[in-house]
């Protein structure tokens, strides 16, 4: 059923493009780093300050979080740092006076510091991102706190929010709460920080830590080194490539290669689906490093270990919204309806699911990878974040009548918290690419593209998905001969081109590009619809449970507030971890049973208003909406289908 058309306007010229660049992400921080990552690059991303966002739903996502995130006193963010060190540098009548932070971020935990490292991202990303000096002022403060910390600490080049003793733990196999993972935040921030604001002093701190990191680790036996990956340990092997990359010494390399954990990837390479129960967050890291180890080294192994974990992942183990998991841990494939849980969805998971699938698609440039990414990005990351406050939530529940939980400003500082100050901050990070020979356009986001070596700006208007429509706009000086490929979705049904205002034949099909090659003068033009419909999804394991979408949008059912008590929608601020306990008092009343046929439901879903997605069932009172549009109200992603 057709309820809308996607109009595209692209206006282009020609380009001459080389692949020099190199970063964690091929193509970008050029002459930053001593290595080339993009030798087994078909695709380049461009550098994130050199793509604006327009006014948009993510661009409010970006000021509300950009408002947060300056908010937070830099003593704060120190404080644990300090505390470990001894450093009492900011004593009034004798006491240190700091409003310490709460949550995951207390003194107790064994996680704190980890928000300090994604902030130090954040406002990297941030800076890139609108080009603003007061984000680039915040990150100097605590980068400059932390030169302190390291230099009082004394300890090879050591630098914690915790004493080294956890480390120790996770090495002899003991209790701790994922030490590494922490540092693993608080070397990509002080990284991110080199690349993105250019800070030297950041990158002298890395060495250090990374340099205390080759001491403490290359001592160690092979069965030593197994124990301790058994203990989460984030995107270590990533931070250690990364590293590598800009330095070129090979103690970070062997760091890099020190953190394969044999147990977990193993497996995949005989193409084993051994996720059912493992921790979600705890596996896909790994996933990165790997491409990662790949984008420098190749190795068939490095790229086939990601590319069957992300079809495995995103084929048997995701939600319609693209996120996955329930209670943080995988379950068996192709089990869906069986976990309708409160607690499905963690928020970490597509934060690094949307890293992995950029590495994938830059070396195997499929439509898959960007339908994916679109996915989870509008039904998941989109909606993360509550409108009215700029608070995150940890899971995106599926459970009948569930809401989303959000975090406090003060008391939670979780692992989703942390990834949620650099989701906000990066959404041009995939909207357009390149390659040898022309353009790609990904993503229909309201943009700017400056390319500023070819003398390029494109910009990019949409009320994508609202109104279905988008126009790009593209100014330069002169005419050239290249081709422009604009995705074609394999949630489209149709397409339709026009150049000029003249129709053009279209040979490519759903889930391919549309590649228009020829000469192009400023001033051209090129329109493109595609047809959006309603479409039923019933899960693999029951054909009586399905989720409603319009085009990649996942239309939920609006239910309404009855019973939902205080502190909801929030987390409560005196219990740091009831994100995993929370009671979501859904009442008698909500119902997600359907009196209707599964396979005619789609025509009998209407929309209300041709400028709004906002839907009705007919026959019934539920009202369907993007679920990255539902906050602080119940809601029903998947539905019982009596027929």
């Amino acid at each position: 059923m057709k309820y809308g058309t996607i109009k595209c306007l692209v206006l282009v010229v020609g380009l001459s493009i080389n692949m020099n660049g190199q970063s964690h992400y091929p193509g970008q921080h050029e002459g930053k780093l001593k290595l080339d990552d993009t030798k087994n690059a078909k695709v380049l991303g461009f550098n994130l300050q050199d793509v604006k966002l327009l006014d948009s739903p993510f661009k409010d996502n970006m000021l509300r979080e950009s408002k947060w995130i300056l908010s937070i006193d830099a003593k704060r963010l120190l404080h644990s740092f300090k505390t470990n060190a001894g450093v009492f540098s900011d004593l009034e009548g004798g006491y240190f006076k700091v409003d310490k932070l709460g949550g995951w971020e207390s003194l107790d935990c064994d996680l704190r510091g980890h928000s300090t490292g994604h902030i130090l991202s954040g406002l990297a990303l941030l800076y890139a991102a609108t080009g603003e000096n007061k984000y680039k002022i915040k990150s100097d403060s605590l980068v400059t706190g932390l030169v302190e910390v390291q230099k009082v600490l004394n300890q090879k080049g050591y630098l914690s929010a915790f004493p080294q003793n956890l480390i120790d733990r996770a090495i002899a196999g003991k209790s701790v709460w994922a030490p590494w993972y922490t540092q693993h935040k608080l070397f990509s921030g002080l990284m991110d920080q080199y690349l993105y604001c250019d800070s030297k002093p950041a990158l002298e701190i890395v060495k250090g830590m990374a340099d205390w990191a080759y001491e403490k680790l290359k001592p160690l036996t092979d069965e030593e080194r197994k124990r301790m990956l058994k203990n989460e340990f984030g995107g270590m092997n990533d931070s250690f490539y990364t590293l590598y990359e800009i330095t070129g010494d090979n103690k970070y390399k062997f760091l890099a290669e020190f953190f394969y954990h044999e147990e977990a990837l193993d497996p995949l390479l005989s193409k084993v689906d051994n996720l059912n129960k493992k921790h979600a967050n705890t596996y896909i890291p790994k996933l990165i490093g790997l491409s990662r180890n790949y984008e420098l080294e190749g190795g068939d192994k490095n790229r086939e270990i990601p590319e069957f974990f992300w079809n495995t992942v995103v084929n048997h183990h995701s939600f319609i919204t693209g996120s996955n998991s329930d209670k943080e841990k995988f379950f068996e494939p192709d089990h869906l309806s069986e976990h309708l849980s409160g607690y499905t969805g963690e928020s970490c998971n597509v934060y690094n699911m949307l890293k992995l699938t950029r590495h994938l698609y830059g070396y195997n440039p499929q439509i898959k990878y960007v339908d994916y990414y679109e996915k989870a990005l509008y039904n998941h990351i989109l909606g993360q974040q509550d409108p009215k406050t700029g608070m995150i939530a940890y899971f995106l529940p599926m459970k009948p009548g569930a809401h989303k939980v959000y975090s406090t400003p003060e008391n939670s500082f979780w692992c989703c918290v942390g990834s949620g100050f650099e989701n906000q901050a990066k959404y041009g990070e995939f909207i357009y690419y390149h390659d040898n020979k022309g353009l790609y356009v990904n993503l229909f986001i309201p943009s700017e593209l400056n390319w500023k070596e070819k003398g390029i700006v494109v910009k990019q208007q949409t009320n994508f998905p609202n109104l279905g429509n988008t126009q790009l706009t593209l100014s330069t000086a002169n005419p050239v001969s290249m081709p422009i490929s604009i995705r074609y979705p394999s949630w489209a049904a149709n397409a339709e081109v026009k150049i000029n205002g003249k129709k053009q034949t279209i040979k490519a099909k759903p889930g391919n590009y549309i590649v228009l090659d020829r000469k192009w003068d400023n001033g051209d033009t090129i329109e493109i619809s595609f047809d959006m419909q309603i479409k039923v999804n019933p899960t693999s394991d029951n054909p009586k449970v399905a989720a409603v979408t319009y085009g990649p949008i996942v239309l939920a059912g609006a239910m309404g507030t009855e019973g939902m008590l205080e502190p909801g929608p929030y987390s409560n601020p005196k219990l740091y971890n009831d994100y995993y306990t929370y009671d979501y008092h859904v009442p008698g009343s909500v119902s997600n049973q359907l009196n209707l046929d599964g396979k005619k439901l789609e025509k009998s879903i209407v929309k209300e208003n041709d400028n709004v997605l906002k839907f009705k069932i007919k026959g019934t009172a539920n009202t369907l909406k993007p679920i990255y549009d539902i906050h602080r109200e119940r809601y029903i992603v998947y539905w019982n289908l009596n027929k």
